[in-house]
């Protein structure tokens, strides 16, 4: 099933099934789309809009053997976790903003693109919280899968004193999520709602900037499964419906390149993977 968040001609924020003819079968409001809520009432899509605003985004670091190989880091043992703030949550389509804060001595953020795969937790079919979740059980929590890209000003990350992740990855707009939910095959309904992800171990992944690919990879090359993550961030911790989980990247972003490639004002990033669609957006100078 294809879920989809956006402005509805009234002007309200709806959630909706989408039909693949621009139009929507709407839920009950809510902050994120609930599929067991469908109220039959059909509606014309207008500005998509990220296809939910989580209560919290937890983000995975160095978790493709490949991008760990291109910078020369050591494979984790465990998930390299970090988080953004919810104000980083960004539309399809909606800009990208390079931040205007500057460290000392240096002339910019140095602002990079990640292609990633994005996780939404649900609630459970059974009202069960996501805590203390076992790795078998782990995708019985997803709500669906969406394009996300972990935009980061490496300057702040590295330089920031003494490695501020949070900081170089916090900035507004650096969490751009979208175009579309896409359920998980064992999701209740989705058998015969058209397209699913059965596996998301086995999908696509694509960055690309102003049309050249500068990332392509598959999920496969994950060190930490999708169920895996979930297991682990849950253990003693809630990850309440509507939660985002960014996977991490495959390799080919711009700060490892000779000579490096950053974002400037009027690039396009894009991000696709397979199954879900592709996240387009623009930069735009601070």
């Amino acid at each position: 099933m294809i879920l989809t968040r956006f402005v509805a001609p009234d002007g309200a924020v709806r959630c909706g099934r989408d039909r693949g003819d621009g139009t929507a079968e709407l839920f009950a409001d809510g902050p994120w789309p609930r599929p067991d809520t469908a109220a039959g009432r059909v509606v014309q899509i207008g500005r998509r809009l990220a296809p939910v605003m989580p209560p919290n985004v937890f983000c995975i670091g160095l978790n493709y053997r490949e991008h760990a190989e291109e910078t020369s880091a050591t494979i984790p043992e465990r998930p390299v976790v970090f988080m953004k703030p919810t104000t980083t949550v960004s539309d399809p389509g909606g800009r990208i903003v390079l931040p205007a804060a500057k460290l000392p001595n240096h002339p910019g953020p140095e602002v990079d693109s990640e292609a990633e795969l994005a996780v939404v937790i649900g609630p459970h079919r059974d009202g069960r919280p996501t805590r203390d979740v076992r790795e078998r059980d782990a995708l019985d929590h997803v709500l669906g899968y969406t394009c996300a890209n972990d935009v980061s000003a490496r300057r702040w990350q590295k330089h920031g004193g003494g490695g501020q992740w949070v900081r170089g990855k916090g900035f507004d707009t650096f969490c751009p999520l979208g175009p579309v939910l896409v359920t998980p095959g064992n999701a209740a309904g989705s058998s015969d709602e058209g397209r699913i992800i059965t596996d998301p171990q086995a999908l696509a992944i694509t960055g690309t900037l102003n049309g050249e690919v500068m990332q392509s990879s598959s999920t496969s090359d994950m060190i930490f499964s999708v169920a895996e993550l979930i297991a682990f961030l849950s253990r003693d911790t809630t990850l309440l419906p509507g939660t985002v989980i960014l996977t991490g990247t495959p390799p080919g972003v711009g700060f490892v390149r000779t000579p490096p490639v950053f974002l400037k004002e009027r690039d396009e990033v894009a991000v696709q993977i397979a199954g879900i669609g592709v996240l387009r957006n623009p930069v735009v100078r601070g």
